[in-house]
């Protein structure tokens, strides 16, 4: 039994709100950068349920360019909060201000 494309299309916008609603409200900057990698994934979930319904793989690629991002973004990402944290010691985005003049 296949699996409609309105199911994908209700869990990947399920996911990018949650993900979405992550990164506005919390303030540890690694739930953030999961929030991130949250709304990414729900996009790839949408790039791959369009793919399969249109019968071609060009969404597919995408998404494994995509995961290629998500994975080079997180490790920046934390690349960022390891010298924030090793400068400041402390890793709430609130307290972050080393662009303030």
């Amino acid at each position: 039994m296949a699996i409609s494309i309105s199911w994908c299309m209700f869990v990947s916008a399920l996911l990018f709100v949650i993900g979405l609603i992550g990164v506005l409200i919390k303030r540890n900057i690694i739930m953030v950068l999961l929030c991130l990698e949250l709304m990414l994934n729900a996009v790839n979930l949408n790039l791959i349920a369009f793919s399969n319904y249109l019968g071609n793989f060009q969404g597919q690629v995408f998404a494994i360019f995509n995961i290629a991002v998500a994975a080079a973004e997180a490790v920046v990402g934390l690349a960022l909060v390891l010298s924030l944290y090793r400068n400041q010691g402390k890793i709430n985005v609130d307290e972050i201000n080393l662009l303030k003049w």
